[in-house]
């Protein structure tokens, strides 16, 4: 089955792209995903959702679980995909544009992979972000044992989430408007506000 992805995920970033095929399975996939679905008990409507995470030089992180439909996210893509019904994040959606899910037997196990033609980033401003973090943004925050992932840009607002010792830090919230909002903003002008999407209530071991 041929998905297209939606017209609202395609214009995100401001650009209109041609629509194609957003996400396929790759035979083995497809065997994987009904064997772990139904060996899901205790869900019983079994939906798929996926979410990129992160990013870094091998190429995106991913998350990959199962789900009851219930359970999605307000504003996720619905699509259906070989018979299942699958849900992606909406910041994720025009990254995962052609991709293929795999699954990769090995000496050692299995595991799902995809296979993803995107660029890490897809818009200027997004890279410049991206860039920025990486530079100056976590050599600084590095001496907290903490890091920072940009998530996505959203209308002139940066999404971003902490990790290590900045997750959970009683502190982050003054880290983010006069350190990381700062350096971002001074050098992004185009960036009007930094918006902490972190689960601080799952941090392990905070700075503070």
């Amino acid at each position: 089955m041929t998905i297209v992805i939606p017209e609202q995920a395609l214009k995100n970033d401001g650009m209109v792209r041609e629509s194609r095929e957003m996400l396929s399975f790759s035979p083995k996939a497809k065997e994987m995903l009904d064997h772990f679905a139904e060996a899901t008990e205790e869900i019983s409507e079994v939906c798929l959702r996926i979410e990129i995470t992160g990013r870094s030089k091998e190429g995106f992180q991913y998350d990959l679980q199962f789900i009851e439909k219930k359970d999605a996210k307000e504003g996720d893509v619905e699509l259906e995909v070989e018979g299942m019904v699958v849900f992606v994040d909406p910041r994720s959606a025009k990254y995962l544009e052609g991709t293929t899910l795999d699954y990769e037997e090995t000496l050692m196990g299995g595991g799902f992979s995809f296979d993803n033609p995107n660029p890490l980033w897809m818009d200027e401003i997004s890279k410049a972000v991206a860039e920025i973090i990486e530079s100056e943004v976590n050599p600084a925050v590095a001496s907290h044992g903490g890091h920072v992932e940009l998530m996505g840009v959203e209308d002139g607002r940066a999404v971003i989430v902490f990790g290590g010792g900045c997750q959970g830090c009683g502190m982050a919230d003054v880290t983010l408007k006069q350190g990381v909002e700062s350096m971002i903003k001074d050098h992004v002008p185009s960036i009007a506000e930094v918006i902490d999407a972190t689960d601080h209530a799952a941090g392990t071991n905070p700075f503070y």
